[in-house]
């Protein structure tokens, strides 16, 4: 893995909740095709995407971590992390939204910003990915799998009410710790 000098991971003020919700619009637009045939995913009148009903959980709820994506000062992204499981097992964080702008993307400002988030967040992960989203699964499955700091990897397929897609379950390292 290649690190991007210029990327910087923040922790979000509740000041900085549109650097959020903004770039939440693109996110879920880019979701949208994805969700052709279904329900969701539609413009409400007034031209936006429904908000992220969970935002303001990110400030409240212990566990819940929102974290911009930052290149060269400039906002590039988001993550947010929680510690809900897919698969109903105990987790310490699952990336519960990922987000880099198109014109980062493909310039290794993903990876990087993972980097970044697995120096500081060890403990054991799940990472969810749509069945439509294939090309997000290319990319985490390439970002976990090459990571030195990840170890025990697993994938499950799961088809369930409640999702529908690969999760990933694996556990961080402590990046202080050594080997471990």
């Amino acid at each position: 893995m290649t690190p991007t000098a210029d990327c910087e991971i923040v922790l979000a003020r509740p000041a900085q909740r549109a650097a959020l919700e903004n770039p939440f619009q693109l996110y879920v637009h880019d979701f949208s095709e994805l969700w052709s045939g279904l329900a969701h995913g539609e413009l409400e009148e007034d031209g936006r995407f429904p908000p992220y009903l969970h935002l303001d959980a990110y400030w409240s709820e212990e566990g819940r971590v929102p974290l911009l994506v930052r290149r060269g000062g400039r906002l590039a992204g988001f993550a947010l992390l929680d510690r809900l499981s897919h698969v109903g097992e105990r987790v310490d964080r699952n990336m519960a939204e990922f987000f880099i702008a198109r014109k980062h993307r493909r310039t290794g400002l993903g990876a990087a910003a993972m980097d970044a988030i697995f120096q500081r967040y060890a403990g054991v992960w799940e990472t969810a990915v749509a069945r439509r989203n294939l090309p997000a699964l290319a990319f985490w499955r390439r970002v976990i799998g090459d990571h030195p700091l990840v170890v025990d990897l697993q994938e499950t397929d799961v088809r369930s009410g409640a999702w529908d897609g690969w999760v990933l379950r694996y556990r961080v390292k402590d990046a202080g710790a050594g080997e471990s």
